[in-house]
């Protein structure tokens, strides 16, 4: 792939500090597992969720912590969901939230939880427990790169990144971490994203924020079609970069707003290049459509095909397969109008094959380890664009041992 790497080295963040260990919850030599995130004031939080209707008892915790509008922690354990796993599965996340506001002398209602890992197993609060205090002592500026490595399940990278911008004249920076690799899909996916930044933000117009970068960014990436029962995307806005609070229509907003959405952009791009078993990372836009909603449903339905993409895989330029796609999208389009260009190869023109040496040309550029696919479905200013990899034999090996 193009970028195995975590992405930027990530910045500290005035007013936060991270942390992260092992605790036994995976299987030995498998790395760390659990994760702190503390702010030394109460934060300004705004979160995003699964839309799976089957949600894991970390979730709706922590919705109740960001409707109450204020965080002091976050702590997320790798290696198993806490999901499916009724009453005790809650009991167990409020324990953890209790444990960690005690080791940071913190309310609990304001620390949130996250798991991911299998589904469908207790977690083993007595490795959890005695290991929240460690963490806590093991807090830093810099303890970021930990804090990713110890989310990542089938990742094969930890994801972090940063960025910084000059608003209003007062710096702000933003760092995020992120995991995921299998069951992307929006509305979310298997990931779990928290970004902190110092800039002042109320918690409405962080939600806001949050709500919108989230949609274009997040929730145009897919994997494998599956969106899982632990997705949570947390933004923390801890205000000490000073002076009056940011917010729509102030000084400085949009920069930092700007900042924000390429920090979600990033760890996103991350997610889908380490997607299980990738080779490709492509990129899949539609346009010529009524509106952009019409667009954005057509790009998932061909970023999500499986006949699409084992053909990714295969560097088989089969324009057949990407305008079937299309048009199990419930869209209506005419396809004798219909255009598709893989890289800078034309393919296909007024919903005719351009011919071998066309088809010649498009399978090279399907040999590259990234490149885009636009489809032209008409004359209409809707657009959209969604990011997608490749299926390959490595997914299928992959989810077939996950829980082995």
């Amino acid at each position: 792939m193009t970028a195995r790497a975590g992405g930027t080295t990530p910045l500290p963040v005035p007013g936060f500090t991270a942390a992260g260990l092992a605790c036994g919850i995976k299987k030995p030599g498998r790395g760390s597992d659990l994760m702190l995130i503390a702010s030394e004031t109460p934060a300004a939080v705004a979160g995003v969720f699964t839309t799976n209707v089957v949600q894991a008892a970390p979730v709706t915790l922590t919705r109740r912590v960001v409707a109450g509008g204020l965080c002091r922690a976050v702590v997320a354990n790798s290696g198993n969901a806490n999901a499916c796993t009724g009453p005790q599965g809650m009991e167990d996340a409020r324990r953890t939230a209790d444990l960690a506001a005690r080791a940071l002398g913190v309310p609990p209602e304001t620390v949130a939880v996250c798991s991911t890992g299998v589904i469908g197993q207790p977690l083993p609060m007595d490795r959890i427990g005695p290991a929240l205090p460690k963490a806590a002592a093991a807090l830093a500026a810099d303890g970021w790169a930990d804090a990713a490595e110890a989310i990542r399940t089938t990742d094969t990278c930890a994801k972090h990144h940063s960025g910084t911008v000059n608003a209003d004249g007062r710096v702000l920076t933003v760092t995020g971490i992120a995991k995921g690799s299998g069951m992307i899909h929006p509305d979310l996916a298997t990931m779990l994203a928290f970004l902190v930044t110092d800039a002042p933000v109320a918690p409405g117009d962080l939600q806001s924020l949050l709500a919108e970068a989230a949609e274009a960014t997040f929730n145009r990436i897919t994997v494998d079609g599956d969106t899982s029962t632990n997705d949570c995307v947390l933004l923390l806005a801890g205000g000490r970069a000073g002076g009056p609070p940011f917010g729509p229509g102030r000084p400085g907003w949009d920069g930092f707003a700007d900042l924000v959405r390429g920090v979600c952009d990033a760890l996103a791009r991350a997610i889908v290049v380490d997607g299980e078993g990738a080779t490709k990372l492509v990129t899949v836009t539609v346009r010529g459509l009524a509106t952009d909603a019409e667009a954005l449903r057509v790009a998932r339905q061909v970023a999500t095909s499986s006949l699409v993409k084992t053909a990714l895989f295969g560097a088989d330029p089969n324009w057949g397969r990407l305008l079937a796609a299309a048009g199990q999208a419930g869209v209506a389009f005419d396809p004798d109008q219909a255009a598709v260009t893989i890289g800078d190869a034309p393919l296909v023109r007024h919903g005719a094959h351009l011919g071998t040496e066309a088809e010649a040309a498009a399978a090279k550029v399907m040999t590259t380890r990234e490149f885009p696919i636009l489809l032209e479905l008409g004359a209409g200013r809707g657009a959209a664009t969604v990011r997608t990899c490749d299926l390959s034999y490595d997914y299928v090996r992959i989810n077939a041992d996950y829980r082995s």
